[in-house]
């Protein structure tokens, strides 16, 4: 409107100068004595356009007035505004200031001018942002800022406590406005929420520190302890104690030595963990650690069954080292990095190493370059799952040649995973020099003979002489012959004779193992138990069959020949193999027979089993069939199968030991290959004849002729004891006694954690020592029939059971295998189980032994 009233004003005075300047060209133009009329015509002219100018004018002053009233009522309506935003933001509950493009103060409320108190004055239209906050801090006004530039609002503590909200929105002029609003109620209750939170959390923290298997010491940054468990105290001795102590003088009441981050070993280097005895026997493990605000946490474990269960492994591994060591032969192991992890005194010896420092050495360090291009195809075949055994040439110290059989047996996975090879490296030198001999002698005989041939009639006494020294040549061989078979029997006996201490670690290590896979623990440490467990079931499954091959060589077993109904032999292991064909998805067929035989039932058991799981293995699709055919000269019990078959020039092969069909399946178990080495010596020892029938492509069949028996003289015995119809194990009380600790701790382990109640000793007197062994309750007996000082299982079951109103059940577990003792066990009643102990087996048992104690 204003610009409209100055173009009106503008034009009204143009016309005015355009109107005097026609009213001074008229009277100044023209001469006296002009024309009149044209003059008048002129003047009609111009009083026309005098006439059509004042109209406009006068249009023009008509909207000039209006545009002055429409202008003064939006000035009224302005101002209006204006008073009604001054009442808007005076209603504001926060202060309100408003700022121009230039940062000045252009409105502000009452509320705004009250934080200031005595500075209101100061507070002005026209000030500049800056001005404001420089004046909020020298002033003292502002005593603290939370947030910045970053953030939308921002925080101000004032110097009478109160908290200010700044919020700052631009305006669309390129101005700002700012909002103050009070929040000091917010932060004092968000304070005491959170003070409540701190103290909710102490609680929470103390309770948790409480329930921890750990001792737990919390230590401030001025050495004082600040927070602890009851565990801490009991671990450390002390009685309970105030906070804020001096950790020093606390741990000076304890048997335990101070441990802080400052501490340093006899070297010099921070100290960080330690472990300790204490005088009862137990071992803690105190670790510190340092907190970034300063102080420390000290954490106290009781380590004690673990140090124990460490250091029955130490002595185990001692005892595997001292037998290996006292073996003729080389004997390593070598992981899948082709590093050495196990080596023997003899290993060390022949390749002039150190006493164990070959452990964690590459085979290229330790060989040379030449003969590790000379081992490199047989270790590829190894690790590739084959059994390999070849002889090659080497020098020992004194630089003799020697010639040497290497055989490398892979370490599978159940999955056939091959995670490294056993070396086994024997000296053969002298047996392939008596063969070169031989092969030496006979050619120089048989040219000998051919010259004395050609010279008989003329050198029949040379002749003669060069018999005799043949025939001494092989008195000699015959000789050596001998002294082989010798120190071959005399291993075998060795074998034989170190089985029971071979066992008894392994079976504790496997007690342990069992144990802990039963309890619940995190997955990569579940992962790695299983791990264990595996290697230990190949290292007993391998130690048991080399063991059984000694003992056969050795005739250490006897067979126990007596007559039974081959019923009751086939019914269990058909039951037992048709879930394992199944698992493999084959079908089990079995033909029942009533005939009656003379053998041994374990030794023939053993023969049938392997027959039964080679069928199994080697038969990627179809059945196996298990049943009896009678002949002439006794029954003859067969397993077919429609598997792969066998080659006719293999036939001759697969009793050899180390002899090993192809697998079938990607993931299948290809055994040690002495399965059918076993079966043959258990065969000729017990006079029976084997029968193989076969075809490549079609199938095989395995067969054993057994003497047929006329009656049967003693009753049924099962081989294995049934499944028990239910669990009776929760609750047990169980007496355990053997002489060797680590089984005792195992056992505890293993049984405890299947429900019972366990009291394990090392003798007869250990026991009494912590029972009443006359009137105390006990459930069943577990005892290892080899015990300290001469004594055995069987006499200390007769003394405890004679004392007794009612005789314990009775599991005796032993490594003997002798007949001697199964008719003796069998004569008393008492179950028999040997080592290892497989925990199933024993499970089924003690339940077996349980059901039929309460019946």
């Amino acid at each position: 409107m204003r610009v409209r009233l100055a173009e009106l004003e503008a034009r009204n005075l143009k016309l005015e100068r355009i109107n005097a300047a026609l009213i001074e060209r008229v009277e100044s133009a023209g001469p006296q004595g002009a024309d009149a009329y044209a003059a008048f015509q002129h003047s009609v002219v111009l009083a026309e356009q005098v006439r059509e100018r004042t109209d406009a004018l006068n249009r023009a002053m008509t909207e000039l007035q209006t545009s002055n009233a429409l202008l003064s009522e939006a000035r009224g309506r302005a101002e209006t505004a204006h008073q009604h935003l001054i009442d808007a933001i005076e209603s504001i509950s926060d202060a309100f200031v408003l700022f121009d493009a230039e940062q000045r103060i252009l409105l502000f409320n009452r509320r705004f001018q009250s934080l200031w108190g005595d500075l209101q004055s100061r507070i002005r239209r026209g000030m500049r942002l800056t001005e404001v906050k420089r004046l909020a801090i020298s002033s003292g006004l502002v005593v603290e800022e939370h947030g910045g530039a970053e953030q939308e609002r921002t925080l101000y503590r004032l110097h009478d406590g109160r908290w200010v909200q700044v919020s700052e929105r631009p305006t669309r002029e390129g101005g700002l406005v700012i909002l103050y609003t009070d929040i000091t109620e917010v932060k004092v209750n968000e304070t005491a929420r959170r003070e409540q939170a701190v103290a909710q959390k102490s609680r929470l923290l103390q309770r948790t520190m409480d329930n921890l298997s750990q001792g737990v010491a919390v230590i401030n940054a001025e050495g004082e302890l600040e927070l602890w468990n009851g565990r801490f105290l009991e671990l450390s001795g002390l009685a309970p104690i105030e906070a804020h102590r001096p950790f020093a003088e606390v741990m000076a009441d304890s048997e335990l030595e101070l441990l802080t981050p400052d501490s340093c070993d006899i070297s010099g280097r921070p100290l960080r963990e330690r472990e300790q005895r204490l005088s009862d026997g137990r071992v803690l493990e105190v670790r510190t650690h340092p907190m970034p605000a300063g102080g420390y946490v000290n954490t106290y474990t009781d380590i004690t069954e673990r140090y124990r269960y460490a250091e029955t492994l130490r002595e185990s591994e001692r005892w595997v080292r001292l037998i290996t060591d006292q073996v003729p032969a080389l004997i390593a192991y070598i992981s899948g990095d082709l590093t050495y992890e196990f080596t023997n005194r003899v290993y060390d010896e022949w390749y002039s190493w150190p006493r164990g420092a070959m452990l964690g050495q590459s085979i290229h360090a330790v060989h040379s370059e030449e003969h590790c291009r000379l081992l490199e195809p047989y270790i590829a075949r190894a690790f590739a799952g084959e059994n390999v055994t070849f002889e090659v040439a080497e020098r020992n110290q004194a630089g003799q040649e020697r010639y040497m059989l290497r055989s490398y047996v892979p370490n599978r996975q159940p999955g056939g995973e091959v995670l490294g090879i056993f070396v086994l490296i024997r000296d053969i030198t002298e047996r392939r020099r008596t063969a070169e001999a031989l092969h030496q002698a006979y050619q120089n005989l048989e040219r000998r003979v051919r010259e004395r041939t050609a010279e008989l009639t003329a050198v029949n006494s040379q002749l003669r002489e060069e018999i005799d020294e043949r025939a001494r040549a092989e008195a000699r061989l015959r000789e050596a012959k001998r002294e082989a078979e010798q120190a071959n029997l005399s291993k075998t006996k060795f074998l034989a004779a170190v089985s029971h201490d071979l066992l008894q670690p392994l079976n504790a290590a496997r007690l342990f193992t069992s144990a802990l896979l039963e309890q619940p623990v995190p997955a990569p440490s579940a992962g790695l138990i299983r791990n264990v467990s595996n290697s230990l079931e190949d290292v007993e499954s391998l130690l048991g069959t080399l063991v059984d091959v000694s003992k056969l060589d050795a005739g250490v077993i006897k067979p126990d020949v007596g007559a039974f109904a081959i019923a009751d032999l086939l019914d269990n292991l058909a039951a037992e193999y048709h879930q394992i064909a199944a698992s493999e998805g084959l079908t089990l067929d079995f033909v029942p027979s009533s005939a009656l035989v003379k053998s041994d039932t374990q030794l023939l058991a053993r023969v049938l089993r392997n027959f039964l799981s080679n069928a199994i293995r080697y038969t990627a699709s179809g059945r196996v069939l298990l049943g009896c055919r009678r002949r002439p000269g006794g029954l003859s019990i067969e397993v077919w199968d429609t598997g792969a078959g066998i080659a006719p020039d293999k036939l001759g092969e697969i009793f050899q030991e180390f002899k090993r069909g192809a697998p079938v399946r990607a993931t299948q178990d290809r055994g040690l290959g002495l399965g059918l080495a076993i079966v043959e010596k258990i065969v000729r020892m017990l006079g029976h004849r084997i029968r193989v029938y076969s075809r490549e492509g079609i199938g095989s069949c395995f067969a054993v002729e057994v003497p047929y028996a006329r009656s049967v003289a003693r009753p049924r015995e099962q081989s294995e004891l049934p499944a028990p119809p239910g669990e009776h194990l929760q609750g047990a009380r169980v007496w355990v006694v053997d002489n060797d600790a680590a089984i005792c701790a195992g056992m505890r382990t293993l049984l405890e954690g299947w429900g019972c109640q366990v009291v394990t000793a090392l003798s007869g007197d250990d026991l009494a020592r912590q029972v009443d062994t006359v009137q105390g309750e006990a459930d069943i007996l577990l005892v290892d029939y080899h015990l300290d000082n001469g004594h055995t299982g069987a006499e200390l079951v007769e003394e405890l059971n004679a004392r007794r109103s009612a005789p314990l059940p009775v599991l005796m577990i032993t490594a003997n295998y002798s007949n001697d003792l199964k008719l003796q066990m069998r004569e008393l009643g008492q179950v028999l189980m040997h080592k290892p102990v497989r925990p199933m087996k024993l499970k089924t048992a003690m339940s077996h032994l349980l059901e039929r104690s309460r019946c």
